[in-house]
């Protein structure tokens, strides 16, 4: 498949893309109180920490434990005060029954070939998970290989990933409950649906390689508790080699021993088992490459030691393929001898060009290349010397989700969708240069004609030319007053390209706009504007973002009182920002799964992954930069701010729900509408529920219901 580092990349830090999930329906009915006052009174028990000279207090610390009993009570009382003030907003009813057919709409990916079989994920209707199915020929029937909605009643079994071996006979994969992404790794037999006795734990995020023989398979695996200090058992990722049958205990490791704790590996198998590749990713600006000669049996050989910069590969008929930023920030191809790989024989030969190259694969020798130009997808066909052959034409003004093929196959596979484009999935000849629809979603509820899509740029405080989608119903008036949704993102070399947002049209078909301003920090045009939202230069997200509805204000979109912001993870931070920078500068805020103290992030689950991107308050030089935007402590007494509803999950393995705890407590204790029942600070937390990887349909619903009352409500939406 195409892109496997941005694969793992998104994997890691799968964010922001759906609205996230909230406490489930049946926990209010059972926890029902009656309607508060007030928010509950959160104890405070203040912490002193000096840093680096400067005096910090927390009022709130107890909180960041979830096993207290004080933070118990807290978490119960936050609740019940919530759905005190959410359940009996106007018009929850019918934005419930519309929700339920828009998220129902369905989901799929671009298949992977393997052998003769063509393996893909579907989801449809009311299902909470996706499955995985399988067609013996390419236009045969679809045939159920793994139905995670049969592991779990509620839908909290998720299928986290999935490998096909070379000739598509066995598939590894890997499932978890409650959105924990604790994968365990398991092995099914694709002709009979057979899961066989190997099971591996301790395979988040696994990356795996089988042997062409199906004997057995390379991957990646967290250590076992006891291995490595409390609590580093999230880090320390190695790879191991499985036999197909044997005892994962006694699995060899094979690489791994020496890593900095938080480096990750990934790994890929050449088509006749000579080469393993393995990428080492150190952040989302670094990463080491390393090729093994398994034929002879010598040691991984390290190719790209000392460089600051990304590198995938493949190999192909004893070459090697090295996509790469290496002194060029929007990517570029290398070709070398898998024999004499080290940099020095490196050959270009794919340069760089004004659009950023976000991957290459090899289908029917050929190379497959998908670009990203002004946030939108590009697909290119070049020869194995790099000479362009030809574009691929795409539906519309859009993004490529996903791509798929074989070296050995004359034909590749490509999923697309826009705002107004449901996701869909062709298949293209590699001889003939035709595109065909290969299948798609039924989206018959909504009619996209009705929307249209603008592209517009603004200026950002420093002068940076800024892109924005924006998307409203054909015919919308600019007055000033038009309710306005604007979201970002802008961190971790993540682009926000034009998405299929199922819910958003219940915004839509209200006259509400929706807006989505592509941020520094992101990957919309290479390395550079990523790197200018990172470590020291993150302000300029928070201020690409106030330019944003500055704009929208002044073009006379929306006004202020009309216009929200919305935001998830390292989004979630962002909104903190909007809230405790410009809080005259919004009417509502909706903070998901957010950082916002960021002076302790790194000190809960996986967060150390992040210093990479934002760097560490432990950090004397970097703890300046942090605490000046830590949003956690940039709340004021008697400062008045957006009504804000906050979002977490109390199994969420990725950003600490403490974040959330904290504010709330913080703000409506300070705030001066901290108390206010009209603008008021919520806090709801999911049971059940991670991240957002995995969530089961019903509780997207549950969730959006929420969300979207919460929007209609504070900025006047008619229902």
């Amino acid at each position: 498949m195409l892109g496997g580092f941005r694969l793992l990349v998104t994997l890691l830090i799968f964010a922001m893309l759906s609205l996230t999930g909230l406490v489930a329906t049946a926990w209010a009915a059972d926890h029902a109180t009656s309607p508060a006052a007030g928010p509950p009174q959160a104890k405070v028990e203040p912490v002193v920490d000096i840093l680096h000279g400067h005096k910090i207090t927390d009022r709130y610390r107890y909180l960041e434990d979830a096993n207290n009993p004080e933070t118990q009570t807290f978490v119960h009382d936050q609740l019940a005060y919530a759905r005190s003030i959410l359940d009996p907003l106007p018009g929850r009813d019918h934005i419930h029954q519309r929700l339920a057919q828009l998220l129902t709409i369905g989901a799929i990916s671009t298949p992977h070939v393997a052998g003769p079989y063509y393996f893909y994920t579907r989801r449809d209707g009311t299902q909470n998970q996706a499955i995985l199915y399988v067609r013996d020929r390419i236009d045969g029937p679809d045939r159920v290989l793994m139905d995670a909605n049969q592991m779990a009643a509620d839908g909290t079994v998720a299928l986290d990933w999935w490998f096909p071996s070379e000739d598509g006979k066995y598939v590894a994969y890997g499932i978890s409950s409650s959105g924990s992404e604790e994968s365990v790794l398991h092995v099914l037999e694709t002709a009979s649906g057979k899961v066989l006795p190997d099971a591996i734990d301790r395979t988040r995020f696994a990356s795996v390689a089988w042997k062409n023989d199906n004997s057995g398979f390379y991957y990646t695996r967290h250590p076992k508790k006891g291995d490595v200090a409390a609590g580093e058992e999230v880090y320390h990722v190695k790879v191991f080699y499985h036999a197909l049958g044997s005892d994962p205990v006694k699995d060899p490791l094979l690489f791994g021993d020496g890593l900095n704790p938080q480096d990750i590996p990934g790994v890929s198998l050449s088509e006749d088992d000579r080469w393993l590749v393995i990428q080492v990713f150190q952040g989302w600006s670094k990463t080491d490459l390393y090729l093994q000669d398994l034929k002879a049996g010598t040691p991984p050989l390290q190719l790209t030691s000392g460089k600051t910069f990304l590198y995938s590969a493949d190999v192909h008929k004893d070459k090697l393929y090295i996509t790469s930023n290496e002194d060029a920030p929007r990517y570029r191809v290398f070709v070398a001898d898998a024999a004499n790989p080290k940099r020095e024989h490196w050959q270009e030969i794919i340069p760089q060009t004004d659009a950023v190259l976000q991957g290459v694969g090899v289908y029917g020798g050929k190379l497959f290349a998908q670009y990203e130009h002004n946030a939108s997808s590009e697909l290119k066909l070049f020869n194995l010397e790099g000479k362009e052959l030809s574009d691929i034409p795409l539906p519309a003004i859009g993004t490529v989700f996903g791509t798929g093929g074989k070296w050995n196959k004359n034909e590749a596979f490509f999923g697309f969708q826009s705002f107004t484009v449901p996701p869909s999935v062709y298949h293209y000849d590699l001889q003939t240069g035709k595109t065909a629809l290969w299948t798609k979603v039924d989206a018959a509820s909504i009619d996209p004609s009705a929307y249209e899509v603008k592209q517009e740029w603004y200026l950002s405080k420093d002068g940076t030319r800024v892109p924005m989608f924006i998307v409203h119903k054909k015919g919308v008036e600019k007055n000033g007053k038009n309710p306005t949704l604007l979201t970002g993102y802008g961190g971790f070399n993540i682009s926000l390209t034009p998405a299929f947002s199922r819910g958003m049209y219940l915004w839509l078909e209200r006259g509400g706009i929706y807006a989505v301003a592509n941020l520094r920090g992101g990957a919309e045009f290479g390395e550079d504007w990523h790197r200018a939202g990172m470590f020291e230069k993150k302000q300029n997200v928070f201020d690409d973002m106030i330019a944003a509805a500055e704009y929208l204000i002044a073009q006379k979109y929306t006004s202020r009182e009309h216009l929200a912001v919305q935001g998830g993870s390292n989004g979630g931070l962002l909104m903190g920002a909007m809230i405790t920078q410009r809080p005259d500068l919004f009417r509502a805020v909706v903070c998901q799964v957010p950082l916002l103290d960021m002076l302790r992030y790194q000190n809960f689950q996986i967060a150390k992954l992040w210093i990479a991107e934002y760097g560490s308050a432990e950090d004397p030089k970097q703890f300046d930069y942090i605490y000046a935007y830590s949003p956690y402590h940039h709340v004021k007494q008697g400062v008045e701010y957006p009504a804000v509803l906050f979002l977490t999950a109390d199994t969420d393995t990725r950003v600490d729900p403490m974040h959330a705890k904290k504010m709330t407590a913080l703000m409506q204790a300070q705030a001066k509408n901290g108390a206010s029942r009209e603008k008021p600070i919520l806090l709801r937390i999911e049971s059940k529920a991670g991240h957002g990887q995995g969530k089961p349909v019903t509780k997207q619903i549950e969730e959006s219901t929420d969300v979207f009352s919460f929007l209609f409500w504070q900025l006047g939406v008619r229902e």
